[in-house]
């Protein structure tokens, strides 16, 4: 059984949902559905996670044998203002332990941007981080988790910040577009 590990925050643990709504648990289904009978996701999201305290909690995963490390950490930064550059920091630490302890694993990013409504120059920094990453580091890359889902009220549960069901099937199937050249 090979391993796809999904490290996150809220929106990979399913915030407000049951597990099997979570897209992780949607992407197993996916597999199965395929034939990839031999992968198993497991969802490593933690609500409230940023990527400074991503960035420590990863050693506890690191034990695992991975054949596809997926990185969808950044949403919290963005909620909160962390600056751009450590949020581009604690990413790219991750990264490197990931490529040191699964060497012969496949990297996916995911990434984050901070709505078109909020101006100025932190929102523009934002969205760069991730599409840069993906590049430096020649990785798969998922554009923007969100994408069709961030502000759609019919997509998210009330506090409009987390994925309803219909929208986690939408970060799913981002996700599969990119996941399934991997395997």
């Amino acid at each position: 059984m090979q391993n796809i590990l999904i490290f996150g925050d809220s929106l990979t643990a399913g915030y407000g949902l049951p597990q099997a709504q979570a897209y992780p648990a949607l992407l197993q289904q996916q597999l199965t559905a395929e034939g990839h009978t031999n992968y198993k996701v497991i969802n490593a999201g933690l609500s409230g996670d940023t990527t400074a305290s991503g960035l420590h909690r990863l050693d506890k995963w690191l034990h695992l044998d991975v054949a596809i490390f997926i990185l969808a950490l950044g949403a919290n930064d963005g909620l909160r203002g962390i600056p751009t550059r450590e949020t581009t920091i604690n990413l790219q630490e991750m990264l490197d332990k990931a490529k040191r302890t699964w060497p012969n694993a496949k990297l996916i990013l995911s990434g984050m941007e901070i709505p078109d409504i909020v101006p100025g120059r932190y929102a523009a920094e934002f969205r760069k981080i991730f599409r840069e990453l993906a590049l430096k580091n020649n990785i798969a890359f998922v554009p923007f988790l969100l994408e069709g889902v961030a502000g759609m009220r019919h997509l998210n549960l009330p506090d409009g910040f987390h994925p309803n069901a219909e929208g986690q099937k939408l970060l799913a199937k981002h996700t599969w577009a990119v996941l399934k050249d991997q395997l």
